[in-house]
């Protein structure tokens, strides 16, 4: 009786509390004829049928009349009932010190007046922004929307009459009577704005105008601007339509209409922190003059194979885009700045351009502490403790040395014998090299850096209750970009040994009655060579494709050479017998934009297989598919699904070491929308499983078959939340079970057993596809 009392009376409190704040009044402290603004109304547009508003436009002129209101919440565009900052304002005293005075300032907030608000300014930067946009009809008033309970408060809206939209009847170019004139008038014609029909605007001939000077600075006309051109337009002529002629400012120099090119390339090599009283070294190339400080461990064709000047030729500012950024992208520099200067020595018009480089500290230290929350329960901390070297050899190489080390617990009811431990440690060596040791007909571009490495890794895994695992690997690959929209990666070797360290009596017991599982996890060679393809573009800015495939195939070469040799069965490397298969996969993604702002309709299919033959009778654990999870089906915990229809009779959230597949199939949709600044929304739909290729009597249902392969798709859909900051992406999603390919005891297409158990959070970083 007295917990009901007393939730009756915090009830009470919270209800009079409101009251009170609400019917306190926010006006008395108003000068007489001063009006407390609460707010835009609403802004309404009055237009024929035949003008249609831009969203865009429509939201700039949204943005010249709002004015935000007292107790609103930007984030949110939410403008809350309870107004306690001018309650404050209104009903407290403001003593000059003391704890008092400090918390009035922290709560008071000063009344947004109707004067400070100036409607009738704001109708006219409404009618600038539509003649701005071609509308030089348009009109906007404002009307006041008085308080029913309180004359001295109001409320604003506006009227927009855009009229009609003015077009460019006549487009007059320059007069063809001089080279420059020449080269802006085949720019200009070529601009998808410039000509007739197009709808009038200030910010599209702006940035046309930008275009423009953009292009004319590839060609050589370093010192031209943008002010240098000019628009000249008639509304007078033509009713309803824009004569325009573009005209030359008068202000510009007859420096500027004559092209450059380019004279002497110097390049100034600094070390860090330079001290050194030592004279710099001069090399003296073909194309350019080198002058490093020394000692300088730096071979010169480092840096003259990263700079596209050539003396002689027109000058281009997108010679200077690319040096800069060749250059950084080496990663052996703190800064690179470049400078072109007119050579007034010569009576040829060239401009000398001058590189200054700054060399980084080669030595890179670095740690990394990250925490993880696994969807199989497994909790803990991680560390990662890194050097690298990244211009070992004076060519920009990189020698990097990493120590990994994570901890992880695992509690709750799946948990056996309390709170455990499960540890991961590796080393990694990896030296790369910023060109590709290759043969040259592979195709490349020459200007991107390729990457040639070698790689070193010996990790320790060590699951509690059931095994502990060592895995050493060796390996060299090679990437690089074909095109500009191809990259490709070639592993011409990957030598990969696995051996099972310790195996528990649970463990063993799981193996024993599946045989087949039993056999992927046998300590084996994986000797490997993969080829990856990605193509990648941007169609517009409404459209991106992505598409993606991997080959791979293990122990065929060594094969090859033991049949040639004459030896016949199981084949072994050093003793140990290796592993041969071939694996494939490939994916691809399409995003669409769904309107205006930064909302994606997001889709994405998946398909992989492998299959194990020769000297080998099942694909290695580590090398079989698997579905569920933060990337996957998201309505299923990792590991969770299949194969097929299987499910195992152990099942719990560490037991799915029989729950992977060499076939797999993933289709997803999503839907990604705005909420408030970095806070974005997402609503998705996942489809998925994984399947055996080969018959396995000990989990049946799980070989692929066209006849239930519809059934067998897990399907789960939900809703996420993504913290987008640029380099950062931080991600949660709940996932809503619909359909499960195991049998659950529920008849129908929906068997979840309930709707909590079909829940499943994912936290994650990056983007799911």
């Amino acid at each position: 009786m007295r917990s009901i009392d007393k939730s009756i009376s915090v009830i009470f409190m919270v209800v009079f509390t409101a009251w009170l704040l609400c019917s306190c009044s926010t006006t008395r402290r108003l000068e007489e004829g001063e009006v407390l603004y609460t707010g835009l109304k609403k802004v309404e547009y009055v237009t024929d049928s035949a003008t249609r508003l831009s969203s865009d436009l429509k939201e700039e002129i949204h943005d010249n009349v709002f004015v935000a209101p007292n107790n609103y919440w930007k984030l949110l565009n939410w403008h809350y009932p309870f107004p306690l900052g001018l309650w404050v304002y209104n009903n407290w005293p403001n003593p000059e010190k003391g704890f008092r005075h400090w918390l009035y300032e922290k709560l008071a907030a000063d009344p947004v007046l109707l004067s400070d608000v100036r409607p009738e300014v704001r109708t006219k930067m409404a009618e600038q922004t539509l003649q701005n946009n071609g509308y030089f009809r348009g009109k906007a008033t404002y009307t006041l929307y008085p308080s029913k309970s309180n004359k001295r408060k109001a409320s604003v809206g506006y009227t927009v009459y855009p009229g009609p939209a003015f077009r460019f009847g006549k487009f007059e170019y320059l007069p063809d009577t001089s080279q420059v004139n020449t080269l802006i008038n085949s720019i200009a014609e070529r601009d998808g704005y410039l000509r007739s029909g197009k709808q009038y605007s200030v910010d599209s001939l702006s940035a046309a105008r930008i275009r423009i000077t953009n292009e004319l600075r590839t060609r050589g006309y370093y010192y031209f601007t943008p002010d240098f051109i000019e628009y000249l337009a008639d509304t007078v002529a033509t009713p309803g339509e824009i004569q325009m002629r573009m005209v030359l400012g008068s202000n510009m120099p007859k420096s500027v209409i004559e092209p450059y090119r380019t004279g002497k390339v110097r390049i100034y090599i600094d070390r860090p922190n330079h001290r050194s009283r030592q004279e710099p070294d001069t090399i003296e190339l073909p194309r350019m003059t080198i002058i490093r400080q020394m000692p300088t461990r730096l071979r010169k064709g480092t840096v003259s194979g990263n700079v596209t000047f050539r003396p002689g030729k027109i000058f281009s500012v997108r010679d200077m885009d690319r040096t800069q950024s060749y250059l950084s992208r080496l990663g052996i520099f703190s800064s690179v700045s470049i400078n072109a200067i007119a050579d007034t020595t010569s009576a040829a018009r060239l401009l000398d351009v001058d590189v200054f480089c700054t060399l980084d500290k080669p030595l890179e230290a670095s740690i990394e502490v990250n925490a993880s929350s696994k969807s199989n329960s497994y909790l803990g901390p991680g560390i990662t403790l890194g050097l690298t070297n990244r211009n070992i050899f004076g060519g920009g190489e990189q020698l990097a040395v990493k120590l990994t080390g994570s901890y992880e617990w695992q509690t709750g009811s799946s948990n056996k014998g309390g709170v455990f431990n499960s540890y991961e440690v590796s080393l990694t060596t990896s030296l790369s090299f910023p060109r590709l040791l290759a043969p040259r007909f592979i195709p490349r571009r020459r200007r991107q850096i390729n990457w040639t490495r070698f790689s070193i890794n010996a990790d320790l895994l060590n699951r509690p209750h059931y095994f502990k695992m060592a895995q050493f690997n060796m390996g060299m690959s090679y990437d690089w970009l074909a095109t500009r929209h191809v990259n490709m990666s070639f592993t011409p070797l990957k030598l990969t040994y696995t051996k099972l360290m310790h195996t528990t009596h649970d463990f063993d017991s799981i193996m024993a009655a599946n045989p087949a599982v039993a056999q992927s996890f046998m300590s084996q060679f994986i000797p490997q060579m993969q080829y990856s393809y990605v193509y990648d573009r941007q169609f517009g800015r409404d459209n991106r494709l992505n598409f993606s495939f991997t080959v791979q195939e293990a122990g065929n070469l060594f094969w090859s050479i033991y049949q040639l040799a004459g030896k016949h069965g199981e084949k072994t490397l050093f003793g140990t017998p290796f592993a041969q298969f071939v694996k494939g996969q490939t994916q691809l993604v399409y995003s669409y934009r769904t309107g205006p702002g930064d909302s994606w309709l997001v889709t994405r299919a998946a398909v992989g297989a492998a299959h194990a033959y020769g000297n080998s009778s099942q694909v290695p654990y580590a090398e079989q598919f698997y579905c569920g999870g933060a990337n996957s089906v998201r309505a299923f915990t990792v590991r969770s699904l299949g194969p097929g229809s299987y499910r195992p009779p152990h099942a719990t959230s560490s037991d799915y070491f029989d729950q992977t597949g060499t076939f797999k199939f993933e289709a997803n949709m999503e839907y990604r929308f705005p909420i408030a600044g970095p806070l974005h929304g997402a609503l998705f739909l996942d489809a998925g499983n994984v399947w055996l290729l080969k018959e396995d009597p000990q989990r049946p249902g799980g070989k692929l078959k066209a006849s239930t392969f519809l059934k067998d798709l897990a399907l789960g859909t939900g809703l996420g939340l993504r913290v987008d900051i640029g380099m950062l992406v931080v991600r949660g999603d709940l996932g809503i079970g619909i359909h499960a390919p195991y049998d659950t005891g529920k008849r129908g297409y929906y068997n979840m057993t309930s709707f909590g158990k079909s829940l499943a959070f994912h936290l994650a970083i990056g983007y799911p596809f």
